[in-house]
């Protein structure tokens, strides 16, 4: 590996206008096909098996005029203040506008709020219910435009006029925490290596990978149904672990460049050596990112897929253009205007560094650092298990979107429960009286606790299957909600014993609850998976069993305690002012899963690039403690900068004004907060200094069997050792008298 990315690194130094060409080329043809395709997202979920999914089945089946699998969209209407709806001077024109719904693109159905009783009883609020022919992803802009044209002629008639539903599709989002994501960055660079010309590289390359993935993504979504979210979560890990690892690239070109190397043969040292890590850390993050396809879920699998293309993109960047571009530096990067004193002393060994201070505090103090840091983590991590998930709603969207103005809107004119209704689907065809059933059905609906209201039987074709909207007195997100859903669905098994009559819970509210139940089932099997292949390959990198282990344990502790601050801040509302949240919620159900995917593939990261250094050391004959502040000396500077790097570009989406965004980053910064200067940068070097040689052993007969990779370079550095003694050794042979040459 080290000896094939060494000859590479020459290859794209000296072919660097070509490497740069085809690079520049392929940018260009993405960016242009990205223009010219009309992809489009979706969040839908469909869920073989569940409960939910046989319900919208049958309704399709029974009820095809009903659409049960199309989008929905809610039009809700407001009275100016102190007037109502149902007055002679609004009445009329609500009327018009719903006549004008039913006109539009694509749409099956829209419900008379005059007709079917959706005017709150004050008279002040009322809502048309819009089902469309087609499917969230196949709403056409003609008819997204016919929904807010119509929203616009009751604005102009004086009437207040808000869009919910999952057909009303997001309008272009602010990009300001991606740019303040990248000056922070740039900034951090800056300080790191006290040049430009060396800062600019690292967001260089994450400017091309980032660019070249996200093009390609897009076209794909003209392909496939793509998630809302997949390009925000490509765009955010990509751009982290592309400045990354051209940071960790970079940093070692540098020290090749101090160790008198010319620009080529340190390109070649430094991917060779630095270039590997980078190659095992993607491979880590790519595995966890990938295996969210395991869980089932196509709306999970194309967002980890995006983000796995993203990092594999980045990667490639890495390996092959960022040498490419190191040409055109040349020995520029070994100096700067901004490198100080300090900075050209510690790199010359004359000054002891932060980091490795800290290394040796912790080496001489392993039990007090270990204990401060898992009983700190520990105790962050208690709110965790106070974990309750949920599915992004209209509650959840931006404070000034039309879809969180509705949700309110018919909160407060209705009740929280109206913007989450629950279709029940009375299935009679083998009940003698299947009418009667569906009455039955309805009256107990209406008796149970949570219930505000109970719309009559609406029935098929045949009269033997029946649907019952009810609407919950509680929000879609609150756990009376869900307890609900279960309590009916509990009732079903005992009514088909006595009647032959089969309950089965749909609508929008009971989907979401079927997919978090069905996410919290699958984080389990899918950590086993993830860590179980990751660790595989972290046994391959540093030829330990415990150091594998320790690693994993320490990246369960970040997660815990990166739930446990979502848990307090997202769900309880501790600091909630502080990081712009507007309401508390349940977490979003796809971030623990994510999260798990996502920060196990980031941990490894800075797992490879701190301890690969370690044991550099120690394979070269260092005691353990050695090792380890060695690796701190090299690393530690570099590590740091990285982790800065990727909690500020993390830490930019809390301005999103997105709940899922918001908490994504939040819960992605808080990760790698912990990860790198709780877990990696303390836990992990108090472990091995407790460890000591044990740390690194590997029983003989697994050595044996075990393929050696080379990540650290040493069978690259034998080769260029003894390469160069062969060199000398031939020019010192040049220079020597042969016998017949007559003596002087």
């Amino acid at each position: 590996m080290a000896t094939f990315l060494y000859r590479l690194g020459r290859l794209a130094f000296r072919r660097r206008r070509f490497v740069v060409l085809i690079w520049i080329t392929l940018l260009a043809a993405v960016t242009m096909g990205a223009g010219s395709v009309s992809g489009t997202t979706t969040d839908n979920f469909t869920l073989p098996g569940t409960q939910s999914q046989q319900a919208i089945d049958l309704l399709e089946k029974e009820f095809p005029q009903a659409s049960a699998s199309g989008a929905t969209a809610r039009v809700v209407f407001e009275a100016p203040d102190g007037q109502k709806l149902t007055s002679a001077a609004h009445k009329p024109e609500v009327e018009s506008l719903v006549a004008g719904l039913e006109k539009a693109p694509q749409v099956a159905s829209v419900s008379d709020p005059f007709t079917s009783g959706l005017v709150s009883a004050s008279g002040t609020v009322a809502y048309a219910q819009v089902t469309y022919a087609v499917p969230q992803a196949d709403i056409t802009p003609d008819a997204s435009d016919a929904l807010r044209d119509i929203a616009e002629q009751g604005e102009e008639a004086g009437l207040a006029i808000s869009l919910g539903g999952n057909a009303v599709l997001d309008e272009g989002g602010s990009r300001a925490a991606e740019l303040i994501g990248l000056l922070v960055a740039a900034f951090a660079l800056v300080i790191t290596f006290g040049s430009v010309v060396a800062a600019g590289l690292p967001l260089l390359s994450a400017i091309f990978g980032v660019g070249a993935a996200l093009g390609a993504v897009t076209i794909a979504s003209s392909f496939v149904d793509m998630a809302s979210n997949a390009q925000t979560l490509a765009l955010m890990l990509g751009l982290a672990v592309a400045i990354d690892y051209a940071l960790f690239i970079v940093s070692r070109y540098r020290g090749e460049l101090r160790d008198g190397h010319e620009p080529e043969e340190a390109a070649g040292r430094a991917l060779g050596t630095a270039g590997s890590a980078v190659v095992f850390a993607g491979l880590t993050v790519i595995i966890a990112l990938a295996g969210l396809s395991v869980i089932g879920i196509q709306m999970l699998t194309t967002m980890g897929l995006a983000a796995a293309f993203a990092v594999t993109v980045a990667v490639l960047v890495a390996l092959t253009l960022l040498p490419a571009t190191l040409g055109f530096a040349g020995t520029r990067l070994a100096s700067g205007r901004f490198i100080t004193r300090r900075m050209r002393a510690a790199e010359r060994g004359r000054r002891t560094t932060t980091g490795v201070r800290w290394g040796r505090f912790v080496t001489r103090h392993p039990w007090k650092t270990l204990l401060a840091s898992v009983v700190g983590l520990g105790i962050l991590s208690v709110p965790a298990l106070s974990l309750r998930l949920t599915l992004p709603d209209d509650s959840m969207a931006s404070p000034r979107s039309t879809q969180r103005v509705a949700y309110d809107t018919l909160s407060k004119g209705f009740g929280p429960g109206f913007s989450g209704p629950l279709t029940v689907v009375v299935d009679a065809r083998t009940s003698e009286d299947p009418r009667r059933a569906a009455q039955d059905t309805a009256g107990m609906l209406g008796r149970l606790d949570d219930v505000a209201a109970v719309r009559p039987p609406v029935f098929n074709q045949a009269g033997d299957v029946a649907l019952i909207t009810a609407i919950p007195g509680s929000s879609p997100t609150s756990q009376a909600t869900v307890d609900l859903v279960a309590d009916i669905r509990e009732r079903s098994g005992a009514l088909e014993e006595d009647s032959g009559t089969r309950l089965m819970v749909t609508g929008t509210t009971a989907v979401n609850i079927d997919v978090s139940d069905k996410l919290g089932d699958a984080m389990v099997p899918y950590l086993a998976i993830v860590v179980g292949l990751a660790l595989v390959l972290l046994l391959l990198v540093f030829r330990s069993i415990l150091v594998p282990l320790k690693a994993a344990l320490g990246f369960l502790l970040s997660v815990t305690a990166t739930l446990g601050v979502l848990v307090a801040v997202f769900q309880w509302g501790w600091l909630k002012d502080l990081f712009g949240v507007d309401e508390t919620a349940p977490v979003v159900s796809l971030l623990p899963i994510l999260l798990i995917g996502v920060v196990f593939g980031l941990a490894m990261d800075y797992e490879v690039f701190l301890v690969s250094r370690m044991r550099e050391e120690y394979v070269h004959g260092a005691t353990p403690d050695e090792a380890i502040v060695s690796g701190f000396r090299h690393g530690a500077r570099v590590v740091t900068a990285a982790a800065v790097i990727m909690i500020s570009v993390f830490a930019g989406f809390l301005l999103d004004d997105v709940a899922l965004v918001k908490s994504i980053g939040m819960g992605l910064a808080s990760a790698v907060l912990f990860d790198a200067f709780v877990v990696r940068m303390t836990i992990v070097p108090a472990m091995m200094a407790l460890l000591g040689h044990r740390a690194w052993a590997l029983p003989a007969w697994l050595d044996r069997v075990l393929p050696n990779v080379d990540v650290e370079g040493e069978k690259l550095r034998h080769a260029l050792a003894a390469r160069g003694e062969a060199v000398h050794a031939a020019a010192l042979g040049s220079h020597e008298p042969t016998a017949s040459a007559p003596a002087r």
